[in-house]
């Protein structure tokens, strides 16, 4: 039985997802991806059973990371204004950081994998997120709104301005980088909208 290579694993993960988000789920396939990887198909199926097996797991890893990443040095008993500020921080950061994984993860909840995916990286996370939201409310920190508008205000704005980011360019074709002071200043915008 041939042994695992974490060198060569990693390898398949970053091409996958490089492929997922060039071609698409439609797109991608374990031929293909052995050939991107220099490797026979036998060796990715030292690592996963099949494509459908690969997708998820890879899937679950983004997601796992961001979740984790976004939680780091945060806590759902911080003061509204602060622990948002953080999760704007945290969110930021990772999307600046993976943006590759961060497209492919975007490709991948518009799939069929999405409710898998979902569920399991999501778990830890949205009872945080749950907690931080009912506690703003019941400490009259943040107004009472439905969770669904709540995470339209409050994060829609900062994924607009990391599109942007992303793409090197605002909706009128002009230059555009996030920059802290961007940033500040339509976070202060969502605060005057959330707050009492």
């Amino acid at each position: 039985m041939r042994t695992r290579d974490t060198n060569k694993e990693d390898l398949v993960k970053q091409k996958a997802i490089e492929m997922l988000v060039t071609y698409g789920i439609e797109g991608f396939g374990m031929n293909k991806l052995a050939k991107e990887c220099g490797v026979s198909v036998a060796t990715l199926y030292i690592y996963y059973t099949d494509k459908e097996d690969l997708i998820k797991k890879i899937a679950v890893e983004i997601g796992q990371n961001f979740f984790r990443e976004t939680l780091k040095d945060f806590s759902p008993e911080m003061p509204f204004v602060d622990g948002l500020r953080k999760q704007w921080e945290n969110r930021a950061g990772f999307m600046m950081s993976f943006p590759k994984e961060v497209a492919c993860w975007e490709v991948l909840q518009n799939s069929s994998y999405s409710d898998y995916i979902i569920q399991e990286s999501f778990k830890e996370f949205k009872n945080t997120m749950i907690a931080f939201f009912q506690n703003a409310v019941e400490r009259k920190e943040m107004i009472p709104i439905s969770k669904d508008v709540f995470w339209s205000i409050a994060y829609g704005p900062l994924y607009s301005l990391l599109r942007f980011h992303d793409k090197g360019k605002s909706l009128g074709g002009f230059p555009f980088t996030l920059t802290k002071e961007i940033q500040n200043e339509a976070f202060e915008l969502v605060i005057k909208a959330l707050t009492p």
